[in-house]
């Protein structure tokens, strides 16, 4: 039976909905991340016609099952970023040819009320690919993630996720050790390409799933 928590972003989350549609992205609400994987096994991957997939570092997108579901498909080529035991070199050419994939798959740092996605990378090539490449980015987006504004995703984004990926990433940064940003210059920084992705281009290029749930950081 649904909480009113549950019922509460159901409704917050059609109104994100429709902000990201009138900011020309594709958009869907589901009830859960199994739902979400449904959806892009059934329907979104079978209607992009897409040959190659690769994907984006996401928490959500792991806990999804959609990599390994990927994985076993035969007419999927399947360029891998997250495996783990590639090369430092071996991973960041890896990333350098995922943005050539047919279909790009991610979450994001922060998406506002008015249908803005969010994003701070440390290498870019999660926001990049989301601004350009791929010919298809599906992006998705726990209930969590809802701000208000701009600023709210900034704050969102340099206060919690940032120090809380680098903790979850094991990064030697300041952070890791005080749980906030110190706007650091580390080596291993992970907090170096901002996007604000107001509209997709072309129209309907990027999906984005609101799914009912809380999700990665």
């Amino acid at each position: 039976m649904p909480t009113p928590k549950d019922v509460y972003y159901a409704k917050r989350l059609e109104d994100l909905a429709e902000a990201l549609r009138g900011n020309h992205f594709k958009a869907h609400v589901v009830p859960d991340l199994a739902a979400a994987r449904a959806l892009v096994l059934e329907t979104i991957l079978p209607e992009s016609g897409a040959k190659s997939v690769a994907y984006g570092g996401s928490a959500t997108l792991v806990a999804s099952g959609l990599p390994e579901a990927l994985a076993q498909r035969p007419d999927i080529a399947v360029l891998d970023t997250l495996d783990k035991t590639l090369t430092p070199a071996e991973a960041y050419e890896r990333r350098r040819q995922a943005l050539l994939a047919d279909l790009f798959l991610t979450g994001t740092n922060a998406v506002t009320e008015d249908g803005v996605l969010v994003n701070l990378d440390m290498i870019g090539n999660r926001a990049c690919a989301i601004a350009f490449g791929p010919r298809q980015v599906v992006v998705l987006v726990g209930r969590n993630k809802l701000v208000p504004d701009l600023t709210s995703a900034v704050r969102r984004i340099k206060e919690f996720a940032a120090p809380a990926n680098a903790i979850r990433l094991s990064k030697k940064t300041p952070c890791t050790a005080s749980a906030r940003c110190e706007d650091c210059g580390s080596p291993e920084r992970i907090c170096n390409v901002w996007t604000i992705t107001e509209k997709s281009f072309p129209r309907g290029r990027i999906t984005v799933i609101c799914v009912n749930e809380d999700l990665g950081l």
